[in-house]
């Protein structure tokens, strides 16, 4: 080994711009400004590594020489002194490895693999709301299944889809500290639902008017009012979810057809064509309608600002006592498509915007029904105003 210790305090004194060899991989850098730095230089499997160790005068020559002795046993150990210090320092910022400040990280590094950068909230919800106010603090190398298991334990047996997505998210987050180089234990959402065992939880569709009882109930809705007008609406194109028909937009419907811009619709994510629905005459009336109340292009606007809010339409036909539910009027829709039409299977699920099928039958399948689901949207809406509930056959497109 070379000679070690060979700076003196004397020279320390005014050292001459250059690099200095203390000995042992030990260099105090000095710049032409007058600045120093010691620089520890160390060779890990092969590998050559260089650490600061601090500025001089600050550090001291004693200190400077006690800091790469520990160093220095390190990598002879087989350790890299780099990522040794980095863990330290992570150590001495346990805030910093919070789950919380891990969960924010990881959602920024998905938001653009997300439905509109992640904006709507619906990822993050499930920790925000049910992991983050009971570990949120925790340090994620902390973390374990108990910890998991006795947070999402009141919810596994109760709101199992919710403790699903908590659970799938908590294991993005973990992984994403895994490769952070955060000693973490990337098995700990499996062993907690091992913990949890299987869950009681039956889960329920959402309750739908049966297709019989629509048009009476379309009827009934009579006022001019938005939230009479997007029922009705949501009635006739069941296969709008709730967001995409709260903000249509009066510049996104041409003629007959209105196009709803594909990161609105569900199921779907990246760069996806939009979804055309064709507008029945009643629909169309039912926008001219609307327009009165339009407001920065929203057929649909709030009182205040924006537009109606998500739960305006549930709440409107739960204080009509009504089980069903807005959402439901998409099972009425298929419902009377298999009893009532002769619609193919495709078409039909086309027509409540489903998506079917295996990803490669719909790479090959380049066509959206456009003109067969035009004839549905208007049998459907004829029947709705009180047309009568015959067979509707479908003429082949060739």
């Amino acid at each position: 080994m070379r000679a070690k210790n060979r700076l003196t305090a004397g020279f320390l004194k005014s050292p001459p711009a250059g690099k200095h060899c203390d000995g042992g991989g030990l260099w105090l850098v000095v710049r032409e400004d007058g600045g120093a730095q010691w620089v520890l230089r160390v060779t890990v499997h092969g590998r050559r590594r260089e650490m600061g160790l601090g500025g001089y005068p600050a550090l001291g020559l004693a200190e400077a020489r006690k800091q790469a002795s520990r160093w220095r046993d390190m990598a002879a150990a087989g350790r890299d002194p780099v990522k040794e210090r980095q863990a330290e320092e992570r150590a001495a910022r346990r805030e910093d490895i919070s789950l919380a400040i891990i969960t924010a990280d990881a959602f920024e590094a998905r938001k653009a693999e997300l439905k509109g950068d992640g904006t709507a909230g619906r990822w993050l919800s499930p920790l925000a709301l049910h992991v983050l106010p009971k570990l949120g603090k925790v340090p994620v190398t902390d973390l374990d299944q108990r910890d998991i298991r006795d947070t999402l334990a009141p919810l596994w047996h109760t709101k199992a889809e919710t403790a699903r997505k908590a659970l799938n998210r908590l294991a993005i987050v973990i992984r994403h500290a895994a490769a952070l180089g955060l000693d973490v234990d990337l098995q700990a959402t499996e062993k907690a639902k091992a913990l949890l065992g299987r869950s009681r939880h039956v889960p329920q569709s959402i309750p739908a008017m049966a297709w019989a009882d629509v048009p009476a109930f379309y009827a009934s809705l009579e006022e001019p009012s938005p939230t009479h007008l997007a029922l009705r609406l949501s009635i006739l194109n069941p296969g709008v979810r709730s967001k995409p028909l709260r903000h249509i937009r009066l510049d996104q419907i041409e003629d007959d057809v209105w196009t709803v811009p594909g990161e609105d619709m569900k199921g779907r994510k990246g760069k996806t064509p939009p979804f055309r629905v064709p507008l029945s005459t009643e629909a169309l009336r039912i926008i001219e309608l609307a327009k009165p109340h339009a407001r920065n292009g929203f057929l649909f606007p709030n009182r205040n600002k924006g537009v109606i809010n998500d739960m305006t339409l549930s709440r409107f036909m739960e204080r009509r006592r009504l089980e069903a539910r807005p959402h439901g009027f998409r099972t009425s829709m298929r419902t009377w498509l298999s009893e009532m039409t002769d619609a193919p299977h495709e078409v039909a699920e086309m027509m409540i915007a489903h998506v079917s099928d295996s990803a490669v039958v719909r790479a090959y399948r380049r066509t959206d029904f456009l003109e067969q689901r035009r004839v549905l949207a208007q049998r459907w809406a004829d029947y709705v105003t009180g047309g009568a509930a015959r067979v509707v056959k479908l003429e082949s497109e060739g």
